[in-house]
């Protein structure tokens, strides 16, 4: 986990006072950290972005106590668990890093709605498609049978064209980081979910 320490001193860096103001945290990978517009696309709300680049779920459980210290917020949006895969871990391992998350984020602040955005269908990382589904249908389903305050915000099948494969509109040039077109899709269903 060394080579995140970095950018994670950078976000521990956020000084006491601001951090009892923010009522939304936006916390993950670099699919959060390169939201630049996070703040205008939720004007209503007071948002952080604790997003580092990245970042795989581990190690988002594993900084979590770091990072969130002092934070107080009403609700955590969160996104990571593709890099896992794409670092060759399996679906059962990113669920057991999930449920880590989700003991850390009730330890911190207690049942504050709490939301996971789904795995997307990156272009560049589609031959996991498979994968990606399992992962996404493990994490459901938990959310699901605890029936908590975590909520899971599916963005994969509205990723996809109209042949049922990543549309690439919603993608940077690598395939794998969004587009402009790619954070308004998001913006518009996490909104939905947040209600």
């Amino acid at each position: 986990m060394y080579w995140y320490e970095d950018e994670v001193k950078g976000l521990e860096q956020v000084s006491p006072d601001k951090r009892i103001n923010y009522s939304s945290i936006f916390y993950g990978s670099s699919s959060i950290r390169l939201w630049q517009s996070l703040q205008n696309d939720f004007p209503e709300k007071r948002v952080v972005n604790l997003g580092f680049g990245g970042s795989t779920l581990a190690a988002c459980a594993w900084f979590f106590d770091r990072i969130m210290k002092g934070y107080q917020p009403d609700e955590l949006i969160f996104y990571a668990g593709d890099n896992d895969l794409g670092d060759g871990r399996n679906p059962e391992e990113i669920f057991l890093f999930f449920l880590q998350l989700m003991a850390k984020a009730d330890e911190h602040f207690g049942p504050i709605p709490c939301y996971f955005i789904s795995l997307k269908p990156s272009l560049s990382r589609w031959h996991m498609a498979e994968q990606f589904k399992y992962t996404n249908n493990l994490i459901e389903n938990e959310i699901i049978k605890r029936n908590g305050n975590w909520h899971f915000v599916d963005v994969f099948k509205k990723m996809l064209d109209k042949t049922g494969n990543p549309d690439p509109i919603y993608y940077d040039h690598d395939g794998l980081h969004l587009s402009k077109a790619g954070y308004d899709l998001w913006q518009m269903i996490i909104r939905e979910k947040l209600g």
